[in-house]
């Protein structure tokens, strides 16, 4: 789906195109789903997955296809330590796709299952999601430890209390993401006694700093005009915030107030090509002893998620006419810097589009 933006003189001109990022972690699915002995199922940028938890803890994700027939692997039987397609019968050890056992082979056969592999995926368990990671398609099996480590929330003790939300979105994944870190959509999206109004409007200015393969809004005290970090006040000293947004997928807020802390590590997973989900996880100190302070964060949490899942609904109607788009400054300028960064990694440049410290200015 093309994305049009436009230059400093207004001549519109041609973005990048939502081309899927491989070589990378994905969040497939929450691990509290996984059962002893049953496989679960997940799709990431397209690809078929069938997802379980071995005997001894280890979790695994293999492409959901026997490489035998095709058969999805998942209407098949595990039993902690091999998965075995209900068609013939062949059995896979499921962390590294090799094949056990071939039932069919006879004393006639010569034909040595165990090299034989079926598409098994990096998978590690971070915060209650069950990580996987894809490669770019026909590089083959990776040697282990040939990736970049897990994602993970950032947290700052040892005690605190988590949620997680989550929710599907009918659009592809950069209009997710450039949704995601718009900063100006706040006061009429997520109008609330309890959030913003549209009269809280105001000028802001915020400082970014390039960071590898991403950038960063340097610390600065949070809005003033967004009734949550107003509650941080209590605690009497400086509230300081810090977001990131790193490819393919990840914003990372930080909010300190002395000892007290809240992160939350925000990702905008491809399903297929045109259709993604938004996944966030939190964790906090703050308010630790407050009674219901849980049940409390994830109402309002996923009134706020859902908020955010009803206008991609609705921009979904729109984009079925595939419209002309635009992208302005300054608001729009991190989506800018998005896509460069984007096709950077595709075409294998390094690039970065920052070439250090910028201010940006919006309404919101």
């Amino acid at each position: 789906m093309p994305l049009v933006t436009t230059t400093e003189t207004g001549v519109p001109i041609q973005g990048p195109s939502a081309t899927l990022i491989y070589d990378d972690w994905y969040p497939a699915l929450r691990t509290d789903t996984l059962r002893r002995g049953k496989l679960a199922t997940a799709m990431l940028l397209g690809i078929p997955l069938v997802v379980g938890r071995k005997s001894d803890g280890q979790l695994f994700a293999m492409r959901d296809s026997c490489p035998h027939r095709g058969i999805p692997l998942s209407v098949g039987w595990f039993d902690g330590k091999h998965v075995t397609c209900r068609y013939h019968g062949w059995e896979f050890e499921p962390c590294s796709g090799q094949c056990a056992v071939i039932p069919s082979l006879s004393s006639h056969d010569h034909l040595d299952a165990t090299k034989i592999y079926a598409t098994a995926y990096p998978c590690e368990e971070r915060d209650g999601h069950a990580w996987v990671y894809i490669p770019s398609p026909g590089s083959g099996r990776l040697a282990p430890g040939a990736h970049p480590p897990v994602p993970e929330l950032k947290k700052f003790g040892p005690r605190y209390r988590s949620a997680f939300l989550t929710a599907d979105l009918p659009c592809n994944v950069d209009h997710g993401i450039i949704g995601l870190m718009d900063p100006a959509h706040g006061p009429f999206v997520h109008q609330a006694w309890w959030w913003r109004t549209r009269g809280s409007i105001r000028e802001k200015t915020k400082r970014f700093e390039p960071i590898p393969e991403g950038f960063r809004m340097s610390a600065h005290a949070p809005s003033g005009n967004s009734a949550p970090y107003k509650l941080l006040g209590v605690y009497g000293q400086a509230v300081e915030t810090t977001i990131d947004f790193v490819l393919p997928n990840r914003r990372t807020e930080v909010i300190r107030c002395g000892d007290k802390w809240f992160s939350s590590l925000t990702t905008v997973t491809p399903v297929t090509a045109s259709t993604c989900r938004i996944d966030v996880v939190a964790a906090w100190n703050v308010f630790y002893h407050v009674p219901f302070v849980l049940p409390i964060a994830k109402f309002f949490g996923a009134k706020f998620v859902r908020q955010d899942q009803v206008t991609m609904i609705q921009q979904a109607e729109g984009l079925k006419h595939n419209p002309s788009l635009m992208l302005i400054d300054d608001a729009d300028k991190p989506a800018k810097w998005y896509f460069a960064l984007k096709q950077a990694r595709l075409d294998g440049t390094g690039k970065h589009p920052m070439d250090g410290p910028a201010e940006l200015h919006w309404r919101s």
